[in-house]
């Protein structure tokens, strides 16, 4: 479960420095802010999906 979490924060810190070098060159100026927000929600719920995808089952189903 530690592995997932690490892999949210290196996700999300790579959003943000993607964020931030799109609005230092001014690309989003250009872009309405409900467009912005829908993006981010959309790139959150797609690096959860990721994170737990990646993650390592812990259970074993199926056996007694």
């Amino acid at each position: 479960m530690r592995f997932i979490n690490m892999y949210l924060i290196g996700y999300f810190i790579l959003i943000v420095g993607i964020c931030l070098a799109l609005w230092q060159s001014g690309v989003l100026d250009s872009v309405a802010p409900i467009w912005i927000g829908i993006g981010a929600i959309v790139v959150v719920g797609v690096g959860i999906m990721m994170a737990v995808s990646s993650g390592k089952p812990t259970g074993t189903a199926g056996t007694r």
